[in-house]
């Protein structure tokens, strides 16, 4: 199985005095995962390169013992220091893509065309499309080919305009998710408590709303990958 993780290349809000880039946790599970199931694992950016942490995402308090784990990893950090550019692998096709959070996403994913291209071409076909917290809002212009939204009607999750609040990051967004979200015609879901996993799916959409749903989606995505590949090995065995 062949898995695309988008993530970003910008490092910092629109006034360059406050840093941001990648929530590491919000890689680190999901591609966790994917490698115990051997999978097949491309990580891609906008402008490809280097991938920018946020200094957020590192604090002891939010650093779990896994993402500490990769960041100490020097291969790993060579990956995220070398990303494909989107535009090398537009043309291929992956069984997911799956699309990493951090507010750095907030700046380049919702207007890139190269990234829209791939994710309607991957939801028509079928495949898995995913997203975590403020990678959701990489989903908000993706127009399919009779024109409609793609999340028009359908259920999603994504980061709180109460969470931006708490996280004390409603000046320094370029727009509120939740709203543009609900714009779009999400059907937009959260959890109860601000800050607690809330992972959604409706159909080959599967999302999570913040950084403690990195988890469950990447279990979730994982186990619905693993049927298929079980599926497709059935179907390939002689009669």
């Amino acid at each position: 199985m062949k898995i695309l993780i988008v993530v970003t290349s910008v490092d910092a809000y629109a006034n360059r005095n406050l840093k941001t880039g990648l929530w590491l946790s919000e890689l680190t599970h999901f591609y966790h995962l994917a490698k115990e199931q051997e999978f097949d694992v491309t990580l891609a950016s906008p402008k490809g390169g280097n991938t920018p942490i946020d200094p957020e995402s590192l604090k002891p308090a939010l650093l779990d013992k896994l993402s500490k784990r990769y960041l100490s990893d020097e291969s790993f950090m060579a990956k995220l220091g070398h990303t494909k550019n989107l535009k090398e692998v537009a043309g291929e096709r992956f069984d997911c893509v799956y699309l990493t959070g951090g507010h750095g996403t907030m700046f380049d994913f919702p207007d890139n065309f190269t990234l829209q291209e791939i994710l309607k071409d991957h939801y028509e076909n079928g495949k898995i499309v995913s997203a975590v917290c403020h990678g959701v809002g990489g989903l908000l212009n993706v127009r399919l080919s009779n024109g409609a939204y793609l999340i028009a009607g359908r259920v999603i999750s994504g980061y709180s305009w109460f969470e931006e609040w708490l996280a004390r990051r409603k000046a320094e967004v370029p727009f509120n998710l939740e709203e543009a979200l609900k714009k779009r015609g999400g059907l937009y879901k959260k959890s109860l408590i601000p800050l607690t996993s809330k992972a959604v799916e409706d159909g080959n959409l599967m999302t999570g709303q913040n950084p403690f749903s990195s988890k469950a989606l990447a279990r979730n995505v994982m186990a619905r990958l693993a049927k298929i590949k079980a599926a497709k090995e059935s179907l390939a065995k002689p009669v």
